[in-house]
């Protein structure tokens, strides 16, 4: 996967201070990862990098919506998206990114690219289990959720009282003769 030019930071010609950044995600972005879960996309992403003397710090802002299908009716919504991310990156010998707050980059190295970072802030935000709110307040009208309340337990468990099997009668007899 190549880097996505928009999102390559050259670092080494900023000023020491604070350094904003803001990025417009849309389905083209997730197209770059091949993640084809979100119907539409539309976050924006601010971005604060504090440059220090020996590091910088990253604070990532995620907020918008994407447009997913529900896992109970497959019906597509839009699921509000906000979430945060900070991150540290220092300088050492080697790049090393297995500490998920912390990077550390080469000496040497002169620019950042962040689109993994907005990529797993964005997809990470998206609840796991993902239900139409409509599902939730009961206002969603669908074929699916009429079916899924015709098959439901305690739908089977009224008729299952009304019909007794003939078998189990005389069964139930023993119980009543004691």
């Amino acid at each position: 996967m190549r880097n996505l030019a928009a999102f390559t930071i050259p670092f080494v010609g900023l000023k020491l201070g604070k350094h904003q950044f803001e990025y417009e995600i849309d389905n083209e972005f997730f197209e770059h990862f091949e993640y084809d879960e979100l119907n539409d996309t539309n976050v924006k992403v601010d971005l604060c990098l504090e440059k220090k003397t020996t590091m910088m710090e990253f604070t990532f802002k995620a907020s918008g919506f994407v447009n997913v299908n529900c896992d109970v009716t497959n019906e597509p919504y839009d699921q509000p998206i906000d979430g945060s991310l900070f991150l540290v990156v220092k300088f050492g010998e080697e790049y090393n990114d297995d500490n998920e707050d912390l990077l550390i980059l080469p000496h040497g190295e002169f620019e950042i690219n962040v689109q993994q970072y907005i990529y797993e802030l964005i997809v990470l935000s998206i609840p796991l289990k993902r239900v139409h709110p409509g599902v939730e307040d009961g206002t969603l009208d669908s074929e699916v959720l009429d079916k899924l309340e015709e098959l439901s337990i305690t739908n089977n468990e009224n008729k299952k009282e009304d019909e007794t099997d003939p078998r189990w009668d005389k069964l139930k007899n023993l119980l009543k003769d004691k």
